[in-house]
């Protein structure tokens, strides 16, 4: 009778520590589409489209890491809209990789029903890098053609991406979040005055701050690889 009884102990033990591990897939790739505004020294910018492309390495499933290439237009500014007449087209491309902590790797969401539907929102940061490709610019001033604006058609610099969203996990019949559906915000912050092909001098024109650009963000997510254990509940029960 003991020697079943300990036998039986030893089987609920092993048990209770297979359940109370639980698993994600490793790796993921994605991508997303933007509705992205330039933030530049002209007066009026518009709203352009910009695709997205990542790999995902999941350290946690509510902590990835991306590898990401962004591409997309900017533009700006227009004769009789821009004080000076200035205008911009501006056909980029970046690099950036940024990690992404959601509110489901701090809190234990299983017992709090709010919790639970806050668990996806994120906010992350990176580094990366900007190319910049003016396709269309105006240099000269319609209204006093002596002076030609300065700056570059092709230029690059640091990047930095700021992200704030929410993730919606998708999970299969074995209860593994496979899939990841994301909206948000992404704001980029510029180290230099290429995004709009403008460097005007501060002592003739308003130039404030650096170019930054941003908008927002719908992105798509589809996980695989290696199954990685987790050490708490990835769904709520």
């Amino acid at each position: 009778m003991k020697r079943f009884t300990l036998t039986t102990f030893i089987i609920f033990l092993i048990s209770f520590a297979a359940q109370a591990q639980y698993d994600f897939p490793e790796w993921g790739i994605g991508a997303s589409y933007g509705r992205m505004v330039a933030y530049s020294d002209l007066r009026k910018n518009y709203i352009q489209n910009s695709y997205s492309a990542a790999v995902h390495w999941n350290y946690s499933p509510y902590l990835p890491f991306a590898l990401e290439a962004q591409t997309g237009k900017l533009s700006g500014g227009g004769v009789g809209i821009d004080p000076y007449d200035r205008a911009f087209t501006n056909n980029y491309l970046c690099f950036n990789l940024h990690g992404d902590l959601q509110l489901g790797e701090l809190v234990d969401f299983q017992n709090s029903y709010i919790l639970d539907r806050l668990k996806g929102f994120y906010s992350g940061i990176g580094i990366g890098v900007m190319f910049n490709n003016i396709t269309s610019v105006q240099r000269y001033a319609i209204t006093d053609p002596s002076y030609m604006f300065p700056g570059k058609d092709h230029s690059n610099s640091i990047l930095i991406p700021l992200r704030f969203g929410y993730e919606f996990k998708v999970y299969n019949y074995e209860e593994l979040p496979v899939m990841g559906i994301s909206v948000g915000y992404s704001y980029f912050l510029t180290f230099s005055e290429g995004l709009d092909g403008y460097n005007d001098p501060t002592d003739k024109f308003k130039n404030n701050a650096q170019d930054m650009f941003g908008g927002l963000v719908v992105g798509l997510k589809f996980n695989f690889g290696n199954l990685v254990r987790y050490n708490k509940p990835i769904r709520s029960n």
